[in-house]
Order: C-alpha cells, then sequence, then structure tokens
C-alpha cells in the first residue's frame, strides 16, 4: 500500500514538472531597434526587446523567436519580465522591408522544430505572438564626400582670384 501511494505521487510530481503551462491571453508590448547608418557600422543589427504579461499569470516562460527560418532562444531579463531578441547580418544580404519576427512558448517551439525536421510548412504553426520590424536599409552616406566639395570650393576660389589678379595686373 505504501509503495504504490509512494508511486502514484511520484508520478504525479513529475507530471507536473514536465507539463509546461501555456501563456493565455498573451499581452505583448514590444520596442524595436535597427541600425541605421551604414559607414559606421560592419553589420545591420535587429533588436527586439518585449515584456508579456499572460490572462493566467505566468511568469519566466522560457520562448523562442523565429526569423526567415532562424530558430533562437529570447533573453530574459533577471529582475523584470522583459526578453530581447537580437541578430545581425550583412548589409548587402539585409535588405530592406518588414520582418516579421515569430515568437513561440516551449510547445509552439517543439512543433516548430519537428516542422523544421520533417521539412514541413512551418507557417502553418501559430506563433504565441509576432513582433513586425520594419527596416528601411542603411543609409550609405553622402554621394558626395565633404573633403571633395571642400576642395573644389578651395580651387574655384583660387581659380577666382588668380584671374582676377590677372585682370587687374594687365
Amino acid at each position: 500500500m505504501a509503495s504504490t501511494l509512494l508511486v502514484v505521487s511520484v508520478f504525479l510530481a513529475f507530471s507536473s514538472l514536465v507539463s509546461g503551462d501555456k501563456c493565455i491571453g498573451p499581452q505583448v508590448k514590444s520596442d524595436v531597434y535597427t541600425s541605421k547608418e551604414g559607414p559606421m557600422s560592419t553589420q545591420a543589427v535587429f533588436i527586439v526587446e518585449f515584456s508579456l504579461s499572460c490572462k493566467n499569470n505566468l511568469k519566466n516562460l522560457p520562448l523562442y523567436a523565429e526569423l526567415n527560418g532562424q530558430v533562437m532562444p529570447a533573453s530574459r531579463a533577471i529582475s523584470s519580465d522583459k526578453y530581447q531578441v537580437s541578430w545581425s547580418g550583412e548589409h548587402k544580404s539585409v535588405s530592406s522591408g518588414t520582418y516579421n519576427v515569430r515568437i513561440y512558448d516551449e510547445e509552439g517551439y517543439a512543433a516548430l522544430r519537428k516542422a523544421q525536421r520533417s521539412g514541413g510548412d512551418t507557417s502553418a504553426i501559430s506563433p504565441l505572438y509576432t513582433v513586425p520590424i520594419p527596416y528601411s536599409g542603411v543609409w550609405k552616406g553622402p554621394l558626395v564626400q565633404t573633403e571633395f566639395v571642400a576642395v573644389c570650393a578651395a580651387v574655384l576660389v583660387w581659380y577666382l582670384a588668380h584671374s582676377t589678379r590677372s585682370r587687374l595686373q594687365s
């Protein structure tokens, strides 16, 4: 009798540890940062910071982000409920447009990985939340460098001064 009670209690304890809770009614507030200047950086950088609150008051959920087939874990701040996902890419390979970062909980992440391994359609798996990132590309700098404009202005001033002096002397 005692061994049966022990087995049942161990089973219940183990099943409560294994079963992951699902966030019901997620409310997400997100902030997005993208790099804007090409000359000052070697890569385009994307940072998504978001906070998640669930109607069933779940905290400290392990979350994952997916962008263009690349899956990465979302880092959680220790002192708050904020998460962060970041990645970078070469300026030439990252085009302008809107990127959708899909956020998954453990259950969605498992389904996503299963679909990726089997070669299935990953767009059929619904994410917990999707964060759109508008990216206008990087500013590559002025068409004409300021040094060139300064040299041209100096040559023009010298030419005008020289021609005026030549006319006055003749």
